[in-house]
């Protein structure tokens, strides 16, 4: 089969404007949640990706029928008449186990895959099996499924060992038409979880505290059809800012939530970029050279791991050392080997990197391995000295919507062929 490469002829800043789009992980609990409400569903601001293909051929299994056109995708929820998740859809985007709590909530059973995904290390999904457990699901593992039957959910307290975005957002969901009330401890507080609370109280859930540490909700006996548009895509702002500044570029970024993203606005601002807020917008100018930044990956509202990789492209190029830690996966420095193909200084140590900043990369043939080192390697070969080629890009589509367009807009040499 032939692949799909990006060629990049690096040296170009960027300039323009660039308009982001809707936020993939907000779209997709979003999408699971039309399974809780019979009928239609719309919702707006969809960025066309790879995943949300994959959640609606989901949802058509499941029996729904769903039609997208432009940014707006329609879910008919009328007839559903499966309640299997199965694997050929769900090992190829770990967001399919989303549909696991809305589906014992409103039928009482699901049979759900286990899921795939990146390889970033282990994401394990016991959290969300023991939100639902908690709440009286009977649930066992069958040949690679995860089976869940209950007659109806019952509200109650559940802490999270750690933050968990995906299971904060099923047990959020399975506990709208739960009976009593479910509280949420140590609950995620990512714009995502909000912003899917903020739609499902819009179809009728009681839940307070979305965006706290503790989330509660008070089960009701219906929804009705979810009518919702989708925030814009926090990691993809902070990654035009970031391929903006290791160009000494000069952007204007449209459709972005700037509070989303201030944990990433602080670091870069450190490392030299000028970041103006006006409104939804971000003027952004990039430094002649970025200063060596130490950065430390934690939940939000922290330095999102999902950043991790590209900041690290920007600072191979910076006046000086910077030490990045990461402490949510503890496999996400595979795109390390790639930066040192373009000539980047970086040696390792546990969950540490230390990048000593070089004065310019060179242009090499490197290797996406997931979706964020993906984005950090088109990054480092803008700054590249001659010609990259970028193998393996189906990661970037997962993730960024026509990302070789609004580079090349920006004036970036940018091409994506085939083998």
């Amino acid at each position: 089969m032939k692949t799909q490469k990006f060629r990049i002829r690096g040296g170009k800043r960027l300039k323009g404007t660039v308009k982001i789009s809707g936020a993939k992980n907000a779209a997709l609990p979003l999408m699971a949640a039309s399974i809780l409400t019979e009928g239609i569903n719309n919702l707006s601001n969809i960025p066309r990706l790879k995943d949300i293909h994959t959640m609606m051929a989901l949802l058509e299994n499941l029996g729904a029928r769903s039609e997208f056109e432009g940014d707006r995708i329609s879910i008919d929820t009328t007839n559903l008449k499966s309640f299997e998740a199965p694997y050929e859809l769900v090992r190829t985007m770990r967001a399919s186990v989303l549909v696991l709590g809305p589906l014992v909530a409103r039928y009482g059973r699901a049979r759900v895959s286990l899921p795939g995904g990146c390889a970033i290390g282990a994401r394990p999904i016991n959290l969300h099996l023991m939100g639902l457990q908690k709440m009286g699901a009977r649930i066992r593992l069958e040949g690679g499924y995860i089976v869940a039957e209950a007659r109806r959910l019952k509200g109650t307290k559940i802490y999270f060992d750690i933050p968990t975005v995906t299971g904060t957002e099923n047990i959020m969901m399975a506990a709208t038409l739960a009976r009593g009330t479910t509280v949420i401890e140590n609950a995620a507080r990512e714009p995502e979880v909000v912003d899917l609370a903020e739609a499902l109280i819009k179809m009728g859930a009681r839940i307070e505290g979305a965006g706290q540490s503790i989330i509660t909700v008070h089960g009701v006996d219906e929804l009705k059809g979810l009518q919702h548009s989708v925030i814009p895509d926090r990691i993809e702002t902070a990654t035009f800012i970031t391929a903006c500044a290791i160009t000494a570029g000069e952007i204007t970024i449209e459709n972005a939530i700037p509070e989303h993203i201030d944990a990433v606005v602080v670091k870069l601002q450190e490392a030299g970029v000028r970041i103006k807020r006006q409104g939804n917008m971000l003027k952004v100018r990039g430094p002649d050279r970025p200063r060596p930044t130490n950065v430390k990956t934690m939940p939000y509202p922290g330095f999102p791991t999902d950043m991790q990789a590209q900041f690290m492209a920007l600072m191979t190029i910076a006046s000086g050392t910077s030490v990045i830690t990461e402490t949510i996966f503890e496999n996400r420095f595979m795109h390390v080997a790639e930066l040192r193909r373009f000539g980047a200084e970086i040696t390792i140590e546990g969950s540490t990197a230390t990048v000593k900043g070089i004065k310019r990369l060179k242009g090499a043939p490197v290797m996406a391995t997931d979706l964020r080192a993906s984005a950090s390697l088109v990054i480092a070969a803008l700054a590249a000295e001659g010609e990259s080629i970028i193998d393996r890009i189906y990661h970037i589509d997962r993730g960024y919507e026509s990302i070789e367009l609004k580079l090349k807009a920006l004036g970036a040499d940018i091409q994506r062929f085939k083998d």
